[in-house]
């Protein structure tokens, strides 16, 4: 059920949003709590069962460390390829404007 609803959320905002700097936002939430989820429900059954799950967490920890500076990593290089970004940018964000609108 949970990773059904995370799935939807990430498809949305992968459709919804119009550019690469937007969308990297919503799958990478999605895909880090799913798995995540997952993973530590397994630890839970697994401690049920009188095993301590100490892959499983170690499997956590990495999949929460790696998939944020992934996505961190491809935005850094949509900015190093100068890729336009859709977003609308507030006037008093920009000091230039700010000047001019005076």
């Amino acid at each position: 059920m949970v990773a059904s609803i995370l799935r939807r959320v990430g498809a949305i905002g992968l459709i919804r949003f119009p550019d690469l700097s937007m969308r990297l936002h919503a799958p990478t939430k999605a895909s880090t709590w799913g798995v995540g989820g997952v993973l530590i429900a397994s630890m839970l059954v697994t401690l049920a069962h009188g095993r301590p799950g100490i892959a499983e967490l170690l499997i956590t920890l990495f999949v929460f460390v790696t998939a944020p500076v992934s996505a961190s990593l491809m935005g850094q290089a949509a900015l190093h390829l100068r890729l336009a970004s859709k977003a609308p940018v507030p006037r008093d964000a920009v000091p230039e404007r700010r000047a001019a609108d005076r």
